[in-house]
């Protein structure tokens, strides 16, 4: 006979393997149940020796001058990459002042170690252009680096882009000082970088630093990664006026994956369109496929947020995470000018602390309600929070509204220390609460 302690032992062995295989198997699943495609998997850094020749911008008429805006100089080395059928730009060390530069077919940006392009912190160096801004369509400012159209760009290297964004905080700041309603948009500030219309981009191994708008805009794209960048914009002193570190607006796959954030606005925001006619616009759109996971997070207005103008979003992952001082770890944004449609997000495996674990509230700022018969309401379902240790002052401000529904939400293998440990289940229709412990106190339960 086998002794009863080895069977003890052999049974734990066998229900631990199950659980490693079953969490092994939720890992290779977006929240909906469809497989992650091994796309997700590459975290590869790019290799630049592989994307043709390379092109150092002082070989080719670019001076080693940090005091002489240079756009017309660095645009025409761009140029002449294209016009030989692609390669890779260079910027070696030493700083490069220039306005708005567009990319081109075939052509790859990397920035060596001590190596920084700069943005002039004067708007009339940046070409006003149609482009994506804050849900609508438009002619505004282009950023300091775009990429339109393009398949297979890359941005690389262990170099810097420094938006030199001191000048337009303060403009900004002074406008709100005589106009408290004044909006971003009519600050007049440029983003530090856009991707828009692009399949297969890398962003990796770069610091992205004081963006004089938001930093990183990506608009109607697939499979785009931002591997292990840096992304900081100040949030003392002058703070950075809505420098979102990554905004993804409208688009399918996208990794974001070992990067840092800590900027004077949201980290990770989902875009696609804002008003009441939203839905009825061919320029804005869903998210779909979007994983954030092995980051960090320093001081943020929320680590992941859904909105404010967005429309829907679907298989939205963010996973093995530390926030350190950040104001929310997950933030719904619920407009009420606008259909929104928020599912099947996960949120699993955080450490550390902030002020709000989950956050959904109307949207009170700048918004337009207009007469729509056939209005939608807006709906949150099958949200999960799961394998979060953290500690809070709010573990769940949540609020009702008549514009919207929350259900089918799961909180599951949470212990969290509070001091507002309120957690009103009956906001939300179908919770399910499973292992939760809050303050030493364990919730568990499910309310239809």
């Amino acid at each position: 006979m086998i002794p009863m302690k080895r069977i003890l032992v052999l049974s734990v062995l066998i229900l631990a393997l199950g659980l490693q295989a079953n969490a092994k198997k939720s890992q290779n699943l977006f929240p909906d149940g469809t497989p992650i495609p091994a796309w997700f998997s590459d975290t590869a850094d790019v290799n630049i020796n592989t994307l043709g020749k390379q092109y150092v911008i002082t070989e080719y008429g670019v001076k080693d001058d940090s005091t002489i805006v240079q756009t017309a100089a660095i645009q025409n080395v761009i140029d002449r990459v294209a016009n030989n059928g692609g390669g890779v730009i260079v910027v070696p060390k030493g700083t490069f002042l220039t306005g708005s530069l567009f990319f081109k077919q075939g052509t790859h940006l990397d920035i060596s170690e001590g190596g920084t392009i700069k943005g002039a912190d004067d708007i009339q160096y940046y070409e006003i252009r149609k482009t994506r801004m804050e849900g609508q369509t438009l002619n505004y400012f282009s950023a300091l680096i775009n990429a339109d159209g393009l398949n297979g760009f890359t941005i690389s290297g262990k170099g810097t882009i420094n938006g030199n964004g001191l000048r337009f905080w303060r403009e900004f700041w002074i406008r709100r000082q005589i106009n408290k309603d004044c909006t971003n948009l009519e600050a007049m500030r440029p983003r530090l970088l856009y991707i828009s219309n692009c399949k297969d981009v890398t962003v990796s191994g770069i610091r992205t630093i004081n963006s004089g708008f938001w930093t990183n805009h990506i608009y109607r794209s697939q499979r785009v990664k931002y591997l292990n960048v840096y992304i900081y914009a100040p949030t003392t002193g002058v703070k950075a006026p809505s420098s979102d570190a990554i905004d993804i607006d409208n688009c399918d796959d996208v990794l974001v994956h070992g990067c840092y954030m800590s900027v004077n606005d949201d980290a990770v925001v989902l875009k696609g369109g804002k008003g009441v006619w939203a839905d009825k616009d061919p320029n804005n759109g869903p998210n779909h496929n979007i994983i954030i996971e092995n980051c960090r997070y320093g001081v943020v207005h929320a680590c992941l947020t859904l909105g404010s103008e967005s429309l829907q979003d679907h298989n939205i992952i963010l996973r093995n995470t530390y926030v350190h001082n950040a104001n929310r770890l997950l933030w719904l944004k619920m407009r009420p000018d606008t259909p929104q449609h928020y599912e099947y997000v996960t949120v699993e495996n955080i450490t550390g602390d902030a002020n709000n674990i989950l956050y959904v509230y109307p949207w009170t700022q700048f918004f337009k309600p207009e007469k729509r018969e056939d209005m939608p309401l807006s709906v949150c379902n099958n949200i999960t929070l799961k394998n979060i240790k953290m500690s809070c002052n709010t573990f769940y401000a949540v609020k009702a509204s008549e514009k919207y529904k929350l259900k089918d939400f799961t909180f599951e293998n949470i212990t969290i220390k509070a001091k507002d440990p309120e957690f009103d289940q009956s906001i939300i229709e179908n919770i399910q609460v499973r292992n939760v412990t809050i303050n030493d106190v364990k919730i568990n339960g499910i309310k239809k």
